[in-house]
């Protein structure tokens, strides 16, 4: 087996529908297995969980553990439970994460908690988590379980984590870099990696697929982070600039405020406090990440994580399946432009 070198950058505006031309039929199977498990006899479950299992979600995790099968060439369905799992996952931690950040939209819509309530939110997370796990075991695959459920605690520790450096102006590249490397790449990572594992292939295989999935991740989040300043409610699905008022200490905010002067030190420190959190605040907070470039790196250090991602894929014979997994990273990237 060879390996093939793929450059981040396509000729053309990169998008997900290979990836989802690719698995379309099996996703149709997963979304039944989704659509099936998030029923109860308590009315509300269903309903605050379709709230945002059907508000135009991506599932791009999901499709992501579909592509890597069809990667490796898998002829078996075990996938089909584990990638609603893994969607059941993801699901869960949005719903907890708006309780905890308190935020109005989620994928364009007036956010669950809004809608039900926090409480309700945050128990019908619970329930979709154990759903997760219930497909979990019904593979069968102890080392699936280790996989997914090792991801569950650590995007847990990586909520807490952010929530620690909330409002910390303070916090570190390398503390920010661990956060979004537990809170967003590690069910990247798992998603893609228990694809190796239900096909039985090698432990090398796992790892180029988790080392795909991490960076991905990675360059995925550092992406969101960059256009929550740049971008706008429509096309991010949430509000702008959210980050800013709840005082997350991001790449670009790390950036802007180690170059800046003392004045814009101190502005910095106020925003993150909550005390400049305005319209004009904003709008001079996105200037000073403009005038020290803090955006531009910050997505130029995305698309060294995407072409990471991307190397990963290297052992791998050119396939349809290769080819929407490099488009997969080149769409993260292009969300910014």
């Amino acid at each position: 087996m060879t390996a093939t070198i793929h450059q981040l950058g396509a000729a053309r505006t990169p998008s997900l529908q290979p990836m989802l031309n690719l698995v379309a039929p099996e996703m149709n199977r997963v979304n039944a297995v989704i659509l099936d498990r998030m029923q109860s006899e308590i009315p509300l479950i269903p309903e605050l969980a379709g709230h945002l299992i059907a508000g135009g979600g991506k599932r791009m995790r999901p499709m992501l553990t579909l592509a890597c099968a069809r990667l490796l060439d898998y002829p078996g369905d075990r996938h089909h439970k584990l990638a609603a799992a893994v969607e059941f996952i993801h699901t869960a931690t949005l719903l907890h994460d708006d309780v905890v950040d308190g935020s109005d939209m989620r994928r364009g819509k007036t956010a669950a908690n809004l809608i039900f309530g926090n409480p309700a939110a945050v128990l019908v997370g619970d329930f979709l988590f154990s759903r997760s796990f219930e497909l979990m075991v019904e593979d069968g695959s102890l080392k699936v379980l280790k996989i997914l459920s090792n991801a569950s605690a650590v995007i847990a520790e990586g909520e807490v984590n952010q929530l620690t450096a909330q409002r910390q102006i303070s916090t570190s590249q390398e503390k920010y870099l661990d956060i979004i490397g537990s809170k967003t790449a590690a069910l990247f990572a798992a998603a893609c990696r228990i694809a190796a594992v239900v096909a039985e292939r090698s432990e090398a295989d796992e790892l180029a697929l988790d080392a795909y999935g991490r960076n991905l991740g990675i360059a995925f989040q550092l992406v969101d982070d960059a256009i929550d300043y740049v971008s706008d409610g429509a096309t991010m699905g949430k509000d702008a600039g959210d980050d800013f008022r709840d005082g997350k200490v991001t790449l670009p905010v790390i950036l802007a405020h180690s170059r800046g002067d003392a004045e814009e030190k101190s502005f910095w420190h106020n925003a993150m406090l909550g005390h400049r959190v305005s319209a004009d605040d904003l709008a001079y907070a996105t200037g000073l990440l403009r005038k020290y470039s803090a955006i531009d790196d910050t997505l130029e250090r995305a698309r060294h994580y995407g072409q990471r991602a991307i190397d990963a894929l290297g052992p791998f014979p050119a396939s349809a399946a290769k080819d929407a997994l490099v488009e997969a990273v080149e769409f993260a990237i292009a969300r910014a432009y």
